[in-house]
C-alpha cells in the first residue's frame, strides 16, 4: 500500500507526510517541475511536465488496488476507484462509487454553465478546520486498514 498524492495542487503535503510515517506507509507526491517539493523520510517525489494532465495520468499510470489517492479532481479520483483505491480530498471528503458519479455530473453542469456566460465563486477558502478533518479522515483510513491486516 502507498499513498499517492496529486501534488501541485495539495494543501496537507505535511499532514500527508506527518501521519504516512506514523503508520510506516510509503508517499509518493507527484508534481510538475513546476513546483519544489522535497523528498523527506518516507516520501518520494515524482517530477512529470507541466501539462495539465501530467500528474493525473502518471498516477493513473502507477496506482494499485489498495493504495490511497489524495487528490481534488473527480477524473482522477474516478480512475483511482475503477483500480480499487480509496481517495480522500485534501479537505478530507471521500470519492467512492457511490458519489463519484454525482460529482463529476456537477462538474460537468457547472462548466457547462461557465461556457454560457454564468459565473460561479470558485471554491470556499481552505481553513484549519478542513486541515484537521483531512488529517482524522486519514488517520482513521490507515487505522482501518492496520485493524484488517491490510497495510
Amino acid at each position: 500500500m502507498n499513498i499517492v498524492v496529486d501534488g501541485d495542487s495539495c494543501p496537507v503535503k505535511q499532514e500527508i507526510a506527518q501521519t504516512a510515517r506514523a503508520f510506516s506507509v510509503p508517499v509518493l507526491m507527484v508534481a510538475s517541475f513546476d513546483h519544489l517539493l522535497q523528498e523527506s523520510e518516507g516520501v518520494r517525489v515524482a517530477r512529470v511536465d507541466r501539462s495539465s494532465q501530467s500528474a493525473d495520468m502518471f498516477i493513473a499510470n502507477h496506482i494499485a488496488s489498495g493504495d490511497i489517492v489524495i487528490t481534488q479532481d473527480y477524473g482522477l479520483a474516478a480512475l483511482a476507484i475503477a483500480k480499487c483505491c480509496d481517495v480522500l480530498s485534501p479537505r478530507g471528503e471521500t470519492y467512492d462509487a457511490g458519489n463519484i458519479d454525482y460529482l463529476l455530473e456537477r462538474r460537468h453542469v457547472q462548466a457547462k454553465a461557465r461556457r454560457g456566460g454564468r459565473h460561479s465563486k470558485g471554491p470556499r477558502p481552505f481553513t484549519a478546520e478542513d486541515r484537521v478533518r483531512f488529517q482524522q479522515k486519514l488517520t482513521k483510513l490507515l487505522e482501518g486498514r492496520q485493524e484488517i491486516g491490510c497495510s
